[in-house]
């Protein structure tokens, strides 16, 4: 009777830093691996080998996807694994008489054990290509996002909103041999105009959220449980506001639950300093190892140990009420529409192991009862439903973010808005630059690429993010004053005809990101310079 769109926006921000040997904020990286990508492609792979037909949609940013590629993070994340696999051999022995422990810590060892033997021996160290397999399977449809995940709608010049497509498209066409047929708007934070850049890409649909959709203008038949056509022909599917409610709710949603895993108990700051030094950071600091062995329990601190058996029974029960809600609001809903509805339900990948340790055993059981249970739902992707519907309303959708209260609070306010004079600036001398060298060679091709890439990486919405949420300030504060300060040595060294070869080259080694980038795109007279179809058959 009508269809559910499951979306997973995998993302980290790039984070890569050769010239230390250890650097605390590549862990999210490793982290996310272990917890979350792993995880989740063992349960997709184990769904198709169990002959379960399904369709998810997943975003992968490109600067995930760079890093997931990069050999100095690959040789980092086996050695970062090799101590987990130590600490928790050991944690086996510490544990061995307290059962409620014990179990646990032979989990993780296996758990981190299989993540090396996934990882170094089946993959090769190629986390992209069971992906790519995936995808090319059937099951997955593989979408792209802003190129550093720079927040759209805060952009003023066009040309920067093109370039973060541009790139984007290009660099997801590279890994997985074809084309993205949508995109995962950063921050979901759609702009009125930017789509018609999506259309000159190729791009068939993108999702905003509720009020997206639920404001647009004119207002919408089918309200979110259709997509509509913006005037460029670009689809926007917007997002479910129940379903959301029911996985991402602090209060009501499912992770919460007394019975899942504690995130906030960690061994790296509950056992003996000591003990656990070798296994935290370097420099001493106090970090999490992963390994966890209490449930939420309740609101207070007072924590119970973790029982693996009473978690899954929660994840199934959760993706038996989450099945049967769908089943009941898509029964409603085609009682009075003329059409099969759909549901989209989107959600951060990392939510799914990191933060919700069970999250992947969730997705699991519900991806089986959907297929084994039930006949009222079907999973589905955008780019099938289109195929499905294809005349639909057209429809501006109103500017907006899933971001707190719903538009651009998040990225400018107090603690961030001095950011954007800078990047504004950056964009219009970056324009600058290609509009005066559009035949670039050599050395001074080099040094517009690499401008390029800094005015790119200083666009992330993640320093915003950082910076308004209070975690790590000085580093996002850092990133965005190095990426800029770099922008604006090499305009004025390539203006004044006086690149500096040597502080080049250990730019291009410390924020490699995107080797096939090519400057001109930011050229005000730029068009889309290639069709991405024709790469993909090149490639």
């Amino acid at each position: 009777k009508g269809y559910l769109c499951l979306v997973l926006h995998a993302h980290l921000p790039f984070v890569r830093h050769p010239e230390h040997e250890h650097f605390l904020e590549e862990k999210w990286l490793f982290e996310a691996i272990t917890e979350t990508y792993i995880p989740l492609l063992k349960v997709f792979e184990k769904l198709a080998e169990d002959g379960v037909r399904y369709r998810v949609t997943m975003s992968l940013t490109p600067t995930l996807l760079f890093m997931l590629n990069d050999q100095l993070l690959q040789d980092r994340y086996l050695k970062h694994l090799d101590k987990l696999i130590e600490l928790a051999a050991k944690e086996t022995e510490r544990t061995r008489w307290l059962p409620d422990f014990n179990r646990m810590a032979h989990s993780y060892h296996e758990m981190f054990t299989f993540a090396r033997w996934y990882f170094a021996e089946k993959c090769r160290k190629n986390l992209i290509d069971p992906f790519r397999r995936l995808q090319d399977e059937g099951y997955l449809e593989l979408i792209t996002c802003g190129a550093t995940h720079g927040y759209l709608p805060l952009m003023l010049h066009r040309e920067a909103v093109r370039a973060q497509v541009h790139y984007a498209v290009e660099y997801h066409t590279r890994c997985f041999g074809r084309p993205p047929r949508g995109i995962w708007l950063p921050e979901c934070g759609y702009n009125p105009g930017d789509d018609e850049i999506l259309r000159d890409y190729g791009l068939r649909y993108f999702f905003t959220d509720a009020h997206g959709i639920l404001h647009a203008s004119p207002r919408p038949k089918y309200g979110n449980f259709a997509p509509v056509y913006c005037p460029s022909g670009v689809a926007a599917f917007g997002r479910d506001l129940e379903s959301s409610k029911q996985v991402w709710s602090a209060n009501e949603g499912y992770p919460g639950d007394f019975d899942y895993r504690e995130f906030y108990r960690d061994i790296g700051y509950d056992l003996e300093y000591e003990y656990i030094r070798p296994y935290i950071d370097p420099s001493g600091l106090r970090t999490n190892t992963g390994i966890k062995y209490y449930r939420i329990t309740g609101r207070t601190h007072d924590k119970q140990p973790y029982n693996p058996d009473w978690a899954r029974e929660k994840a199934a029960i959760h993706a038996g009420n989450f099945m049967f809600n769908r089943e009941k609001q898509i029964e409603y809903l085609a009682s009075f529409l003329d059409r099969k509805p759909v549901i989209v339900s989107p959600y951060d990948a990392e939510l799914f192991g990191h933060w919700w340790f069970e999250g992947p055993q969730w997705l699991d059981f519900l991806i089986r009862k959907i297929y084994y249970d039930q006949h009222t739902i079907k999973l589905i992707a955008p780019s099938d439903y289109l195929g499905l519907y294809p005349r639909n309303q057209v429809s501006t959708p109103s500017l907006s973010s899933w971001g707190y209260k719903g538009y651009n609070e998040v990225w400018l306010e107090g603690s961030n808005d001095w950011i954007y004079r800078h990047l504004h600036q950056g964009a219009k001398r970056m324009v600058e630059l290609a509009n005066t060298f559009p035949e670039a060679t050599g050395l001074l091709r080099r040094a517009l690429n690499q401008a390029a890439r800094e005015l790119l990486l200083a666009q992330s919405s993640d320093w915003a993010f950082i910076m308004k949420t209070g975690t790590v300030v000085p580093y996002a504060v850092r990133r965005t004053q190095d990426h800029i300060g770099r922008l604006i040595g090499l305009y004025e060294q390539i203006m004044g005809n006086r690149i500096d070869e040597k502080w080049l080259q250990e730019l291009e080694a410390k924020d490699n990101l995107f080797p096939d980038l090519d400057y001109r795109i930011y050229s005000s007279a730029a068009k889309v310079q290639r069709k991405f179809e024709d790469l993909a058959l090149a490639l």
